[in-house]
């Protein structure tokens, strides 16, 4: 059961770069407060930090989703541009709709896997990600492609999750659905957000790709859930995997399962809320 950087929900403008649906805004209110944006908020402060976006600089937002984080990009570089892609069509239009109420214009999006997407070459200064490349089909020709979009010394920084252990939200949802069917981790052969938790295997595939320089920044953050446990249930179980899990279930098992995860959630309620601890790195890397 996947969530936090892999929670697709029914009717959401879903995510997933390299071949199907990855992440998605929430299906009740999606915009910058609200859903996945509001769960990685803490992340979002750590990376923008890290990125260090300047004022001439042209900017590529990798699975950009409603695209926060490419507006973020926009907003600084003033004198530059910022251009988001997504695999998904409904998270595109979104974010076009939220950059034009926020008036900005030097913000593109495009419906676009960056896997194999013709990029204008060494056109970037700087691409960035939030949890939003962990799902190629080909991770070496994917940032080998966003390579040749980056200008000579052009930077990389993403943000991808640590091993599934280390991950609290991960595991106390495991612990909760999986126990009514037995070990489901991996098991469909479903997306991975945990593809690139392990440095030396990030590194490997990033030399291939031909970047140089590769670093890993380690980020201990929690993940946000929402303001109560009825709402974070709700969030939770409406992540598709999470979903499709119960659907497998009989009513009863079922039932027991919601009731295990409810359980968990209270656990991490707090004054502000249902949160999770995470750990994530952020990792750079410069065009060779």
């Amino acid at each position: 059961m996947m969530n936090a950087g892999y929670q697709q929900r029914p009717g959401d403008p879903g995510r997933r770069e390299g071949t199907a649906a990855r992440h998605a805004a929430s299906e009740h209110t999606p915009g910058p407060s609200s859903g996945y944006d509001a769960e990685l908020r803490r992340h979002n402060e750590v990376l923008r930090r890290a990125v260090r976006v300047q004022l001439h600089d042209h900017v590529l937002d990798i699975g950009c989703g409603t695209g926060q984080t490419t507006r973020e990009a926009a907003r600084t570089a003033q004198a530059g541009s910022a251009l988001g892609v997504d695999v998904s069509a409904p998270a595109i239009e979104r974010a076009r709709e939220l950059a034009r109420a926020e008036g900005l214009r030097n913000v593109t999006f495009e419906h676009a896997n960056a896997q194999v997407h013709r990029f204008p070459q060494e056109r970037f200064d700087l691409a960035i990600s939030r949890f939003g490349t962990m799902f190629f089909d080909n991770p070496v020709a994917a940032f080998a492609n966003i390579r040749r979009a980056l200008r000579p010394a052009g930077r990389l920084m993403r943000m991808v999750w640590q091993a599934h252990k280390r991950n609290e939200w991960d595991v106390a949802i495991h612990q909760s659905l999986g126990a009514a069917e037995g070990p489901v981790a991996g098991a469909s052969g479903g997306p991975d957000p945990f593809s690139l938790a392990d440095p030396p295997t990030v590194k490997e595939i990033l030399e291939a790709a031909g970047f140089a320089d590769v670093a890993f920044t380690d980020v201990h953050e929690p993940v946000y859930y929402g303001p109560d446990v009825a709402a974070a249930l709700d969030w939770v179980c409406g992540f598709t995997c999470n979903a499709e899990v119960l659907k497998r279930l009989d009513p009863a098992a079922a039932t027991l399962a919601v009731e295990r995860l409810r359980e968990a959630l209270a656990a991490h309620m707090s004054d502000e809320g249902v949160w999770f601890n995470s750990r994530s790195w952020i990792v750079t890397a410069r065009r060779h």
